[in-house]
Protein backbone atom coordinates (compact mmCIF):
# COMPACT_ATOMS: atom_id res chain seq x y z
CA UNK A 1 0.00 0.00 0.00
CA UNK A 2 1.21 3.54 -0.92
CA UNK A 3 1.99 5.98 1.69
CA UNK A 4 0.40 9.30 1.85
CA UNK A 5 2.41 12.10 0.56
CA UNK A 6 3.03 13.96 3.67
CA UNK A 7 1.49 17.13 4.09
CA UNK A 8 3.66 20.25 3.44
CA UNK A 9 3.31 23.52 3.83
CA UNK A 10 4.32 26.37 1.14
CA UNK A 11 7.66 26.68 2.49
CA UNK A 12 9.19 23.66 4.01
CA UNK A 13 13.02 23.53 5.65
CA UNK A 14 15.30 21.06 4.88
CA UNK A 15 15.00 18.85 8.20
CA UNK A 16 11.24 18.53 7.13
CA UNK A 17 11.67 16.88 3.72
CA UNK A 18 15.44 14.75 4.41
CA UNK A 19 12.93 11.62 6.05
CA UNK A 20 10.42 12.15 2.73
CA UNK A 21 13.43 11.79 0.16
CA UNK A 22 12.17 8.19 -1.28
CA UNK A 23 8.41 8.57 -1.02
CA UNK A 24 6.70 7.98 -4.26
CA UNK A 25 4.37 10.51 -4.55
CA UNK A 26 7.01 13.11 -3.66
CA UNK A 27 8.43 15.01 -7.08
CA UNK A 28 11.54 16.54 -5.81
CA UNK A 29 12.55 19.09 -8.65
CA UNK A 30 15.77 21.04 -9.06
CA UNK A 31 16.76 24.11 -10.81
CA UNK A 32 20.07 24.98 -10.38
CA UNK A 33 22.42 25.55 -12.68
CA UNK A 34 22.85 22.23 -14.90
CA UNK A 35 27.11 22.33 -13.74
CA UNK A 36 25.26 22.20 -9.84
CA UNK A 37 23.09 19.83 -10.62
CA UNK A 38 25.61 16.96 -12.33
CA UNK A 39 28.34 17.89 -9.39
CA UNK A 40 25.86 17.49 -6.65
CA UNK A 41 21.91 17.42 -5.81
CA UNK A 42 19.22 15.96 -3.56
CA UNK A 43 18.67 12.54 -3.69
CA UNK A 44 16.23 11.33 -5.71
CA UNK A 45 15.75 15.19 -7.40
CA UNK A 46 14.90 15.35 -11.14
CA UNK A 47 16.11 18.80 -12.92
CA UNK A 48 14.90 21.05 -14.45
CA UNK A 49 16.13 23.59 -17.07
CA UNK A 50 14.50 26.91 -16.71
CA UNK A 51 13.66 27.79 -20.31
CA UNK A 52 10.96 25.33 -19.86
CA UNK A 53 9.31 27.90 -17.53
CA UNK A 54 8.93 30.74 -20.36
CA UNK A 55 7.53 31.33 -23.38
CA UNK A 56 10.13 33.87 -24.64
CA UNK A 57 7.67 36.64 -27.33
CA UNK A 58 9.73 39.04 -29.13
CA UNK A 59 9.64 41.97 -26.36
CA UNK A 60 8.41 39.93 -23.85
CA UNK A 61 11.30 36.87 -22.48
CA UNK A 62 9.51 35.64 -19.19
CA UNK A 63 5.77 35.73 -20.16
CA UNK A 64 3.61 32.06 -19.05
CA UNK A 65 3.85 29.50 -21.79
CA UNK A 66 0.37 28.33 -23.74
CA UNK A 67 -1.65 25.64 -23.12
CA UNK A 68 0.61 23.20 -24.59
CA UNK A 69 3.61 24.67 -23.16
CA UNK A 70 2.08 23.59 -19.43
CA UNK A 71 0.99 20.60 -20.89
CA UNK A 72 4.82 19.57 -22.22
CA UNK A 73 6.02 21.37 -18.50
CA UNK A 74 3.67 18.30 -16.70
CA UNK A 75 5.00 15.27 -18.90
CA UNK A 76 8.45 16.58 -18.19
CA UNK A 77 7.52 16.45 -14.37
CA UNK A 78 5.44 13.54 -14.69
CA UNK A 79 2.89 14.48 -11.45
CA UNK A 80 -0.60 13.31 -10.91
CA UNK A 81 -3.00 15.22 -9.18
CA UNK A 82 -1.95 12.82 -5.72
CA UNK A 83 1.53 13.91 -5.85
CA UNK A 84 3.39 16.88 -3.80
CA UNK A 85 5.91 18.76 -6.04
CA UNK A 86 9.43 20.31 -3.70
CA UNK A 87 10.93 22.84 -5.71
CA UNK A 88 14.81 24.45 -4.88
CA UNK A 89 17.72 25.87 -6.77
CA UNK A 90 20.55 27.69 -5.87
CA UNK A 91 20.09 31.28 -5.98
CA UNK A 92 17.52 32.28 -3.36
CA UNK A 93 14.54 30.60 -4.62
CA UNK A 94 13.50 32.96 -7.64
CA UNK A 95 13.47 29.90 -10.25
CA UNK A 96 11.44 27.77 -7.96
CA UNK A 97 9.28 30.31 -6.86
CA UNK A 98 8.84 30.98 -11.00
CA UNK A 99 8.20 27.14 -11.30
CA UNK A 100 5.37 27.63 -8.36
CA UNK A 101 3.76 30.04 -9.75
CA UNK A 102 3.33 28.46 -13.06
CA UNK A 103 2.16 25.40 -11.24
CA UNK A 104 -0.35 27.35 -10.27
CA UNK A 105 -1.57 29.27 -12.94
CA UNK A 106 -2.46 25.56 -14.36
CA UNK A 107 -4.17 24.77 -11.07
CA UNK A 108 -1.65 22.58 -9.29
CA UNK A 109 -0.93 23.61 -5.71
CA UNK A 110 0.54 20.82 -3.91
CA UNK A 111 3.60 22.47 -4.16
CA UNK A 112 6.55 23.66 -2.03
CA UNK A 113 9.48 25.68 -1.66
CA UNK A 114 12.54 24.45 0.05
CA UNK A 115 14.25 27.58 1.97
CA UNK A 116 17.59 28.09 1.41
CA UNK A 117 17.63 25.08 -2.05
CA UNK A 118 20.79 23.60 -1.98
CA UNK A 119 23.08 26.01 0.00
CA UNK A 120 20.58 25.60 2.91
CA UNK A 121 20.90 21.22 2.34
CA UNK A 122 24.79 21.36 1.69
CA UNK A 123 24.95 23.81 5.42
CA UNK A 124 22.71 20.78 7.26
CA UNK A 125 24.95 18.27 6.02
CA UNK A 126 22.56 16.24 4.76
CA UNK A 127 23.62 13.76 1.80
CA UNK A 128 23.67 14.59 -1.69
CA UNK A 129 24.13 12.53 -5.34
CA UNK A 130 25.45 12.87 -8.40
CA UNK A 131 23.39 10.43 -10.29
CA UNK A 132 20.95 11.18 -12.93
CA UNK A 133 17.55 9.12 -12.50
CA UNK A 134 15.14 8.62 -15.05
CA UNK A 135 11.87 9.75 -13.79
CA UNK A 136 9.37 6.91 -13.50
CA UNK A 137 6.37 7.47 -15.84
CA UNK A 138 2.89 8.03 -14.11
CA UNK A 139 -0.49 7.69 -16.00
CA UNK A 140 -2.59 9.97 -14.60
CA UNK A 141 -1.20 13.45 -15.58
CA UNK A 142 -2.41 16.61 -13.65
CA UNK A 143 -4.60 17.59 -16.02
CA UNK A 144 -4.05 21.50 -17.75
CA UNK A 145 -7.02 23.70 -15.96
CA UNK A 146 -6.51 27.80 -16.91
CA UNK A 147 -9.83 28.64 -15.05
CA UNK A 148 -8.25 30.39 -11.84
CA UNK A 149 -5.01 32.17 -14.34
CA UNK A 150 -6.84 35.48 -13.38
CA UNK A 151 -5.63 35.04 -10.04
CA UNK A 152 -2.57 34.43 -10.49
CA UNK A 153 -1.74 36.29 -13.54
CA UNK A 154 -2.13 40.09 -14.53
CA UNK A 155 -1.71 40.85 -18.61
CA UNK A 156 -0.62 43.82 -20.08
CA UNK A 157 -4.04 45.10 -20.80
CA UNK A 158 -5.64 44.78 -17.51
CA UNK A 159 -2.40 46.50 -16.22
CA UNK A 160 -2.26 49.58 -18.15
CA UNK A 161 -6.15 50.15 -17.48
CA UNK A 162 -5.18 49.36 -13.53
CA UNK A 163 -2.50 51.82 -13.57
CA UNK A 164 -4.51 54.86 -15.33
CA UNK A 165 -7.43 54.25 -12.78
CA UNK A 166 -5.07 54.09 -9.98
CA UNK A 167 -6.23 51.07 -8.69
CA UNK A 168 -3.19 49.28 -8.51
CA UNK A 169 -0.85 48.34 -5.62
CA UNK A 170 2.54 47.22 -7.62
CA UNK A 171 5.86 45.57 -5.84
CA UNK A 172 9.11 46.53 -8.33
CA UNK A 173 11.34 44.03 -7.05
CA UNK A 174 14.15 44.60 -9.34
CA UNK A 175 17.59 46.34 -8.07
CA UNK A 176 17.64 50.02 -7.23
CA UNK A 177 18.95 51.25 -10.62
CA UNK A 178 16.87 48.92 -13.00
CA UNK A 179 13.79 51.00 -11.02
CA UNK A 180 15.39 54.19 -11.39
CA UNK A 181 16.41 53.66 -15.34
CA UNK A 182 19.82 54.28 -14.69
CA UNK A 183 20.86 50.72 -15.51
CA UNK A 184 18.45 50.05 -19.10
CA UNK A 185 17.44 46.71 -19.43
CA UNK A 186 14.87 47.49 -22.01
CA UNK A 187 13.85 50.38 -24.83
CA UNK A 188 13.09 52.39 -21.91
CA UNK A 189 14.40 52.18 -18.50
CA UNK A 190 12.49 52.88 -15.81
CA UNK A 191 9.29 51.67 -13.30
CA UNK A 192 5.46 51.42 -13.85
CA UNK A 193 3.86 54.78 -12.03
CA UNK A 194 2.87 53.94 -8.49
CA UNK A 195 5.31 51.03 -8.47
CA UNK A 196 7.29 50.64 -4.99
CA UNK A 197 10.54 49.45 -4.85
CA UNK A 198 11.40 46.63 -2.55
CA UNK A 199 14.33 44.18 -4.29
CA UNK A 200 14.00 40.63 -4.18
CA UNK A 201 17.19 39.38 -2.66
CA UNK A 202 16.39 41.79 0.23
CA UNK A 203 14.27 39.36 2.23
CA UNK A 204 17.26 36.64 1.52
CA UNK A 205 20.00 35.69 5.05
CA UNK A 206 22.81 35.75 2.76
CA UNK A 207 24.72 35.03 6.18
CA UNK A 208 22.06 32.01 6.65
CA UNK A 209 22.39 29.97 3.29
CA UNK A 210 20.28 31.87 1.47
CA UNK A 211 17.34 30.97 3.56
CA UNK A 212 14.29 33.68 3.92
CA UNK A 213 14.53 36.51 6.46
CA UNK A 214 12.33 36.46 9.37
CA UNK A 215 8.83 37.28 7.48
CA UNK A 216 7.64 39.05 10.59
CA UNK A 217 11.21 41.60 9.30
CA UNK A 218 9.98 41.38 5.74
CA UNK A 219 6.44 42.31 6.31
CA UNK A 220 7.59 45.26 8.43
CA UNK A 221 10.14 46.42 5.95
CA UNK A 222 7.57 46.29 3.22
CA UNK A 223 4.96 47.87 5.68
CA UNK A 224 7.37 50.71 6.33
CA UNK A 225 7.56 50.99 2.12
CA UNK A 226 3.34 51.64 2.09
CA UNK A 227 2.28 48.43 1.31
CA UNK A 228 -0.41 47.68 2.22
CA UNK A 229 -0.87 44.10 2.71
CA UNK A 230 -4.70 43.85 3.84
CA UNK A 231 -5.21 45.11 -0.19
CA UNK A 232 -4.26 42.71 -3.73
CA UNK A 233 -0.72 43.62 -5.07
CA UNK A 234 1.29 43.04 -8.84
CA UNK A 235 4.66 41.93 -8.74
CA UNK A 236 6.87 42.04 -11.29
CA UNK A 237 10.67 42.14 -12.32
CA UNK A 238 12.32 42.34 -16.00
CA UNK A 239 11.34 38.72 -17.05
CA UNK A 240 9.23 37.28 -13.91
CA UNK A 241 12.32 34.99 -12.89
CA UNK A 242 13.32 37.15 -9.50
CA UNK A 243 9.47 37.95 -8.74
CA UNK A 244 8.97 34.44 -8.46
CA UNK A 245 10.35 34.55 -5.27
CA UNK A 246 8.60 37.78 -4.50
CA UNK A 247 5.54 35.92 -5.32
CA UNK A 248 5.79 33.31 -2.64
CA UNK A 249 6.74 35.62 -0.16
CA UNK A 250 3.46 37.31 -0.93
CA UNK A 251 1.86 34.16 -0.43
CA UNK A 252 3.68 33.19 2.55
CA UNK A 253 2.57 37.31 3.96
CA UNK A 254 -1.52 35.93 3.38
CA UNK A 255 -1.09 38.77 0.35
CA UNK A 256 -3.36 38.67 -2.38
CA UNK A 257 -0.56 38.79 -4.87
CA UNK A 258 -1.02 38.69 -8.52
CA UNK A 259 2.25 38.22 -11.17
CA UNK A 260 2.79 40.53 -14.39
CA UNK A 261 4.82 38.19 -16.19
CA UNK A 262 4.92 39.96 -19.42
CA UNK A 263 6.98 42.35 -16.65
CA UNK A 264 9.96 45.23 -17.30
CA UNK A 265 10.59 43.22 -20.87
CA UNK A 266 7.48 44.13 -22.21
CA UNK A 267 6.83 47.36 -20.41
CA UNK A 268 10.00 48.94 -21.07
CA UNK A 269 9.91 47.89 -24.79
CA UNK A 270 6.87 49.33 -25.65
CA UNK A 271 6.78 52.81 -26.18
CA UNK A 272 3.36 53.67 -25.69
CA UNK A 273 3.50 52.55 -21.66
CA UNK A 274 3.83 55.31 -18.92
CA UNK A 275 6.79 55.53 -17.29
CA UNK A 276 8.20 56.79 -14.56
CA UNK A 277 12.24 57.44 -14.07
CA UNK A 278 13.78 58.44 -11.08
CA UNK A 279 13.88 58.31 -7.04
CA UNK A 280 10.60 56.68 -5.59
CA UNK A 281 8.32 59.94 -4.62
CA UNK A 282 7.29 57.13 -1.45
Amino acid sequence: MTRSVPHFPLLIEAEDLLPHLDHPLLRIVDLSRQSVYEQLHIPHAIHLKPGILLQQEDNATGMLPDQAGLQALIEVLQISPEHHVVVYDDEGGAWAGRLIWNLHCLGFYRTSLLNGGIHAWLGAGFPTSADNEPVEPVTDLVPVNLEQLHQYRVTYTELQQKVQQGSVQLWDCRTEEEYTGERLAARRGGHIPGARHFEWSTALNRQNHLKLQPLERTRQRLEQLGFQLDQPVVVYCQSHHRSGLAYILGRLLGWEIQAYDGAWSEWGNRLDSPIITGESPF
